[in-house]
């Protein structure tokens, strides 16, 4: 394996971070918790995982077959993750105010139901697309990973996302106060978008 500790866990910092900026995961976490309780909430959080390890496959294979072709891409990927990094960040920051919407299609009843929408939200996530397939490949050569390393990364994505989100879906009643606090989300958008600036920062000088 060839990825070191530092770029592990910068990456699952980024990841953390990611995860507390409140998106689609978030409404549709608490949707399906507050209809069905935690057995209704789960299905979707699975659901998410797997679009969480698909989209860390696509980019670094995708940016492999590139590197092939044009030697100087990583260095391109490296600055250009920062910058998005740094303006997903702005943005966060700049619509704090911005209210949390549900879609009603997430709150079907069942267990496949709430897989395949957990799949559909992180498939469909502006916010998820932008990080994996913009941001990920600034923090690892994708032309010098291993097998062991692509496995880590995949498991990486997926644990620290599901961890947030099993505790979310068990600490539903807080959360879905929180949610109505647009003061509370205010705060943690700032919060969360100054993080993100931090982090394309530190990816851009490291």
């Amino acid at each position: 394996m060839t990825l070191t500790s530092t770029e592990i866990l910068l990456y699952m910092g980024a990841l953390a971070i990611l995860f507390l900026t409140p998106g689609p995961v978030w409404v549709a976490l608490v949707a399906r918790a507050v209809s069905g309780g935690f057995h209704a909430a789960w299905p979707l959080a699975m659901g998410v995982v797997v679009g969480d390890i698909i989209w860390p496959l696509l980019a670094i294979f995708g940016v492999s077959l590139l590197v092939e072709v044009y030697a100087d891409f990583l260095t391109l990927l490296r600055y250009g993750g920062a910058a998005i990094l740094v303006w997903m960040g702005i943005r966060t920051i700049r619509y704090a105010n911005k209210p949390l919407v549900a879609d009603g299609r997430l709150n079907a009843k069942g267990m496949w139901a709430g897989f395949t929408a957990g799949l559909m939200v992180i498939i469909g996530n502006p916010k998820a697309i932008l990080f994996y397939m913009g941001v990920l490949p600034g923090f690892f050569d994708v032309n010098k990973l291993t097998g062991p390393d692509v496995a880590v990364i995949c498991l990486v994505s997926g644990l620290v996302p599901l961890t947030g989100n099993v505790i979310f879906a068990l600490s539903v009643g807080k959360i879905r106060e929180f949610l109505s606090s647009p003061a509370a989300v205010r705060k943690t958008n700032l919060t969360a978008g100054s993080a993100l600036v931090l982090v394309g920062a530190a990816i851009a000088v490291l």
